[in-house]
């Protein structure tokens, strides 16, 4: 069957507009926004619903300063972010919790784009912030997190300084899509 000429599929593209942002203006994300980030990641689906996840909410300048220093590359923007949502979560509550908090990081991704926001991921999970201590570790300290828990993350989200092209269908693989068998 024929694609119909007026089918407008939203979420694609919310997802081939959005690319990482790593500059942002001064603005401040709008409270309702930040409402809706949240939603999509506490409505992100989870395995067997164990919901291991949990969010912090950071729109304090110089928490964000001390945030950005929490691994020695990679995560130095966030100094300049207006926002970030930190994702962790209770490993004891779901042997998948990585994946767990991915697909709800990349929820909130999504429903960024589609606010008009841009957002980068910073890795957490397995990064260092010096020799001897996580990143992870190093950062559970600076939001005063429970110690059963694990940070994937930080999403960095707000208003883009300049906005990229967004990805076009040259960007596709379709050499790396196998139907039934490899």
């Amino acid at each position: 069957m024929e694609k119909p000429a007026n089918l407008s599929n939203k979420v694609l593209q919310c997802i081939q507009k959005r690319r990482s942002c790593r500059k942002f203006t001064a603005q401040a994300v709008e409270d309702y926004k930040v409402e809706s980030l949240l939603k999509a990641a506490l409505w992100a689906p989870t395995s067997k619903n164990n919901r291991p996840w949990h969010f912090v909410v950071v729109d304090n300048p110089q928490l964000l300063g001390k945030l950005s220093e929490c691994k020695p590359h990679g995560s130095a923007f966030l100094a300049e972010a207006p926002l970030a949502i930190v994702v962790l979560a209770d490993p004891s509550k779901s042997d998948v919790w990585v994946e767990d908090c991915a697909i709800a990081a990349i929820l909130m991704q999504i429903t960024a784009e589609d606010l008009g926001l841009g957002s980068t991921w910073i890795q957490i999970r397995q990064r260092m912030y010096n020799e001897k201590e996580t990143a992870g570790d190093y950062i559970k300290k600076l939001i005063n997190a429970p110690a059963g828990l694990e940070v994937a993350s930080i999403i960095a989200l707000g208003y883009k300084e300049k906005e990229r092209a967004p990805y076009s269908e040259e960007y596709l693989l379709p050499e790396r899509v196998h139907r039934n068998k490899f």
